[in-house]
């Protein structure tokens, strides 16, 4: 009898509401439709357009994970759905702002060079694809420190800062078409890499930093304000170089100790 009481003076439990919540959903739109205007832009020549539009994607996907974290509204419709807009804003159109700023210049060399480039944008979509599937089947064990692969945005923002820093070119040549192209490549093979890249989660913002520190943000939207492509291809270009290089630096370390210490010199007696 006590115990029914109890239970019926404890409040009931209502099951989370299953609904869609607005606020984080609208801000992976707004991701979504910057993906497709840049993949739009792309397709009637207007790359620098197409660039900052990828860029401007960037800036979503960031707002709506903060935002449903903030507001507790996560659930795994967003999820879903925010995969899917990074499907297209960093995977597919960075591939076809590639193709259409490079395929129909590259194929005047010839045939293959035509099928080389358009395999190589191919190839950058399809290692975008396989990196989202991997970072959603394994959020659950991976290391929040690190990223396993290259980030599909900053992937993209490699690209992106590439081809328009590149629209001022009147006549790359086949050179430059091929560093386009190899630019792409090279970005898509390091998202399906095992390198493990800094996520910055744990980034203490509100710990105290050296006051030379403070001054290398201000200089880097100085540079971006001065020479936006330019300034965001070092930026991206050296968050995706910094994981290789420590890999190859560690391995030599290991390499070294590993080596026998040399024999003595022989006595000359």
């Amino acid at each position: 009898m006590i115990q029914a009481q109890m239970s019926a003076e404890l409040p009931v439990s209502r099951p989370r509401s299953r609904g869609i919540y607005l606020l984080p959903n609208a801000l992976t739109t707004g991701c979504l439709f910057s993906g497709f205007y840049a993949i739009v832009a792309a397709i009637d020549g207007n790359f620098e357009r197409a660039a900052i539009a990828v860029f401007a994607a960037m800036i979503f996907d960031t707002m709506d994970g903060r935002a449903a974290r903030a507001t507790n509204t996560e659930s795994a419709f967003g999820k879903e759905y925010d995969s899917l807009a990074d499907m297209v804003s960093f995977g597919l159109a960075p591939a076809i702002v590639t193709y259409q700023w490079g395929v129909e210049r590259i194929a005047e060399y010839g045939r293959v060079w035509g099928r080389i480039g358009w395999l190589a944008a191919f190839f950058y979509a399809v290692c975008a694809a396989l990196r989202l599937a991997r970072f959603n089947t394994r959020t659950a064990t991976q290391d929040k420190r690190y990223f396993e692969g290259l980030p599909s945005p900053s992937a993209a923002a490699i690209v992106a800062s590439f081809i328009w820093a590149s629209t001022e070119w009147r006549a790359p040549g086949l050179p430059g078409l091929i560093l386009a192209f190899s630019v792409t490549a090279c970005a898509g093979a390091l998202m399906v890499s095992s390198f493990g890249f800094f996520s910055f989660k744990t980034f203490n913002l509100e710990g105290p930093v050296k006051f030379a520190t403070i001054l290398i943000v201000p200089l880097i939207f100085i540079a971006i304000a001065l020479y936006p492509p330019t300034a965001l291809l070092a930026v991206f270009g050296g968050y995706a170089a910094h994981a290789p290089l420590l890999w190859l630096v560690r391995r030599g370390r290991r390499s070294h100790r590993a080596e026998p210490p040399a024999a003595p010199p022989p006595d000359a007696t």
